[in-house]
């Protein structure tokens, strides 16, 4: 999957805001190129509230051990909820991680190597291999972060 590939699935989801900071929009330099993901059926940036799924095209402080300072790599990044964590990481949100995952490995579904303790599920370049898992996981992902927009707003 490419990025443009992910967004438009994202976009079909429905009540989908895409952000895709840029210079001159006024987001810090270090967010440029990235993609973030958020139910608003009103279009509006909605505060207090994170997104439910980035793209990443770089390393941030703290988080390189995806190494994704080699070109044309990104890692799209999912709030997959406690279940989900569960049943494709292996482990708890806050355990370990099993031994042998590679947060830099294409392809791979893992636990977020700083939100992991989140509920946050991750992969390098996805493709063939987590294509279905994925898509899957972005709808469960929106699913519940539409549920949690509309208990915010009062319309269960």
């Amino acid at each position: 999957m490419t990025q443009d590939e992910i967004i438009a699935f994202v976009a079909g989801l429905g009540d989908v805001l895409t952000l895709r900071p840029a210079s001159g929009d006024g987001t810090p330099p270090i967010s440029w190129g990235d993609t973030f993901f958020y139910v608003s059926p009103d279009g509006t940036v909605p505060t207090r509230r994170q997104p439910f799924a980035t793209i990443v095209t770089k390393d941030y402080p703290g988080d390189a051990m995806s190494r994704l300072d080699r070109p044309g790599v990104f890692r799209l990044n999912i709030a997959a909820g406690r279940d989900d964590f569960l049943r494709h990481a292996g482990h708890e949100p806050r355990g370990a991680a099993p031994a042998g995952v590679d947060p830099a490995a294409a392809d791979t579904l893992f636990a977020h190597p700083v939100y992991g303790a989140g509920g946050w599920l991750a992969v390098v370049d996805p493709g063939p291999r987590t294509d279905a898992v994925v898509r899957d996981l972005l709808r469960a992902a929106h699913r519940r972060a539409g549920a949690h927009h509309r208990r915010r707003d009062g319309r269960s």
